[in-house]
């Protein structure tokens, strides 16, 4: 083998350079992407578990509790309770699996799309700023005529000195509920 041989499968080029910074661009944008992802899913579905339990769903539909578990590296008990609340709140579907043989046939479970889950969340946030909206027409409301009833609320920190805090130890509650300096 030549030197000429050995400069020629060392030699990298400046495209070799762009391509190797597209391709880690690439791999950063879609790392961000996905953690973006579980993050909002997370906030939907209240909880990073339940993200977890939806996405793999989403890939595996009709799983049952057992292979999610496996599959997402969750507590098998962790995993039905997520799936219970899921079920109960219409995010996921169940069935149970056909088996030709005798014995347990457990849960299948599929996500419902996300469309669906997104449609869901946009009406929640929707009917929570209504209220916030419509409260503030409320207290304007309440402004413009005086007759609301309720003064703002002030809490007052003092700060306790060492000599205070023993004050209020040789002061404090006997057995019948009065205190010791009463």
């Amino acid at each position: 083998m030549s030197s000429d041989d050995t400069d020629h499968d060392e030699h990298v080029t400046d495209d070799d350079f762009d391509e190797l910074d597209d391709r880690s661009r690439r791999d950063r944008a879609v790392e961000g992407f996905d953690q973006g992802l579980v993050d909002l899913l997370s906030w939907v579905l209240d909880t990073e578990t339940r993200a977890k339990i939806y996405v793999f769903l989403q890939k595996r539909p009709g799983s049952t509790s057992e292979e999610i578990a496996q599959g997402t590296g969750l507590y098998p008990s962790t995993v039905r309770e997520a799936l219970a609340e899921l079920h109960d709140e219409e995010k996921v579907n169940r069935e149970k699996r056909e088996s030709a043989g005798a014995g347990n046939n457990p849960y299948e479970y599929t996500a419902i799309p996300p469309s669906e889950l997104v449609g869901g969340v946009v009406g929640q946030v929707q009917e929570e700023l209504n209220t916030v909206f419509n409260l503030d027409k409320v207290l304007d409301e309440e402004r413009r005529t005086g007759d609301g009833t309720a003064e703002p609320v002030t809490i007052t920190v003092e700060e306790v000195s060492d000599a205070d805090e023993d004050d209020v130890d040789e002061g404090s509650a006997t057995d019948d509920g009065q205190s010791a300096s009463e």
